[in-house]
């Protein structure tokens, strides 16, 4: 977390329900709006193109998968930003290799592959996928 003195903890953050009806449109859009607020369409594309993918992915499996609404959380503490997506089901996404002329089931595995970290954290109404980005000002790991 970014640190001011010993004392302070800073950081954003935002929240917002998905429906399952025109949840995963909606939610890209919301998240490339605080994106351009953190300056990150302008500082880091790549990175901000990448969350805008990874919305997307989490919304959509938690209408495909768990049939439920998405709650999704943006949250900026000066160095990553995470984003975290709660749905009804409690079963934990993986990541599976798709068929090649398969149109689906390559979401988590993007996921991984843009993502530095994500976990899964179950809990008594479903779950929580947590992604995290690092942002444009920090040295890769």
């Amino acid at each position: 977390m970014a640190h001011t003195d010993s004392n302070t903890v800073r950081a954003l953050g935002w929240a917002r329900r998905m429906p399952v009806s025109g949840g995963v449109r909606a939610g890209r859009r919301w998240a490339r709006e605080h994106l351009d607020g953190l300056g990150w369409s302008t500082d880091a594309p790549e990175t901000a193109d990448a969350v805008v993918l990874v919305v997307s992915e989490l919304i959509t499996n938690a209408h495909i998968h768990a049939h439920s609404n998405a709650d999704l959380l943006l949250t900026w503490d000066g160095s990553y930003l995470y984003v975290s997506v709660h749905d009804d089901c409690p079963t934990p996404p993986r990541p599976r290799r798709a068929d090649l002329g398969a149109v689906s089931g390559r979401g988590m595995a993007l996921v991984e592959l843009l993502a530095d970290d994500w976990q899964v954290h179950p809990d008594d109404s479903g779950k929580l996928v947590t992604v995290r980005f690092r942002g444009p000002d920090q040295p890769p790991q």
